[in-house]
């Protein structure tokens, strides 16, 4: 009789066992399942770095936009993983060295690569100035239009030659054409706006 309460208990203490260990097993692979499911992708961490260079260079971008002594310069910005590539042309070594501090108080800059050319001889700053007065009056040109709240959706081209900016798409009415006018005209460095390439597409 002992012997069989014995076995009894022998079988009884195997299958709790057992049970425990199919259970603890089951566990730790649910554990591990949702680890993995929780571990970070290659992909969105790129996608997210991508993100952020993308807003640096938006940020640096309207930061040397508002810079008076950079009006004369013309600079392209490229950001990878927080570092700041500034490319093109200053109008002197004060205005490369302006364009560096300014970027690096934005935000998120890690660090700078000053690739800026300065002129150097009379002949080509005079040039040079010129050049990239137009280039600066262009952009902020097509700025402005993107930022007027009543423009912002206007698909209207920018071109400027000697201060003269000549605009050229299709507009719903007439005064959608005066009203971009209007905001090229207030730019500083404009000195006429040609809109004859403006057509108007209701009647």
């Amino acid at each position: 009789m002992k012997k069989s309460l014995f076995s009894k208990s022998i079988i009884r203490y195997t299958l709790v066992t057992g049970s425990l260990i199919i259970g603890i097993g089951s566990g730790i692979g649910a554990v591990m399942a949702a680890t993995a499911d929780n571990m970070p992708q290659p992909h969105s961490d790129g996608l997210g770095a991508t993100i952020t260079d993308t807003a640096i260079t938006a940020k640096v971008k309207t930061k040397l936009m508002g810079e008076d002594g950079l009006k004369q310069s013309d600079i392209s910005v490229t950001t990878t993983n927080g570092v700041v590539t500034l490319d093109g042309t200053a109008s002197g070594s004060k205005a490369k060295s302006l364009a560096e501090e300014t970027t690096l108080s934005v935000e998120g800059v890690k660090s700078v690569d000053n690739s800026l050319r300065t002129p150097k001889s009379n002949k080509t700053v005079t040039k040079t100035k010129r050049v990239v007065s137009d280039s600066w009056i262009t952009t902020k040109v097509k700025s402005e239009i993107l930022a007027d709240s009543l423009t912002k959706g206007f698909d209207v081209k920018v071109t400027t030659s000697h201060g003269l900016v000549m605009l050229k798409g299709e507009l719903s009415n007439q005064d959608a054409v005066n009203h971009v006018k209007d905001i090229a005209a207030k730019v500083e460095g404009v000195k006429s706006v040609d809109v004859t390439a403006l057509v108007v597409t209701s009647k």
